[in-house]
Order: C-alpha cells, then structure tokens, then sequence
C-alpha cells in the first residue's frame, strides 16, 4: 500500500481527511503520531514539518489540507485524473521545513 496517512485522532483536519479517504473507498496506511509536535519525528522525516495531516503517496508528500482533498479528489475521485493527478500535484509536494519554537511544545495539529 503506498497512500500513507500521517495524523492525530483529535485533530479536525485530520479527520476531514479521514473521512474523504472513506467516502471514495481509498486503502491507506494509518500513521497515528504524537499528539506532541516535537515528537513527531516520522512526520518530519517525511515531510520537513511538524504538523498534520500528511498525505504520502510513493514519492508525493503533500501537507496542506486544501491540497490533499484536492489530490484525493482528482486521483481517486470518478472525475479526477488518475495517476495523472501525481504530476499535477508534484509542484505542492513537500513540506515547509520548520524549527520546533517555545510554542511547539504544545498539541497541535495544524499552526
């Protein structure tokens, strides 16, 4: 299975996410992390931040919500492109490298 999922159960992004891999019947790995962003050091290895969701799938990392549903829709949706939608989402892949703050050290899922 290469779609893996990177979240936490409490977050609203997350669960957006979540729900939308339901609706179009997408298998995924489910990669629960720390609730802690400093601990999050699977999210970081893959995609340079902290927060969550992440959405991998093979060599594509995407970290912005807008940008997931989108490549969800397009990839798996009965209108999208397909694999097609990989090339059209590599310009939005990666994520925003970032240093863990004084503020960090709290529960977050997204800012």
């Amino acid at each position: 299975m290469a779609l893996k999922l990177y979240h936490v159960d409490w977050c609203p992004e997350c669960e957006l996410v979540r729900e939308k891999l339901m609706e179009l019947g997408v298998a995924y790995e489910d990669v629960m992390v720390p609730d802690v962003r400093a601990f999050r050091k699977q999210v970081h290895a893959v995609s340079g931040q902290y927060y969550v969701p992440v959405l991998q799938d093979e060599s594509l990392v995407l970290t912005e919500i807008q940008d997931i549903l989108a490549y969800l829709d397009d990839r798996y949706g009965k209108d999208g492109s397909g694999p097609d939608a990989v090339k059209k989402f590599a310009a939005r892949s990666g994520g925003k490298p970032g240093s863990l703050g004084e503020e960090d050290q709290y529960p977050s899922c997204q800012r």
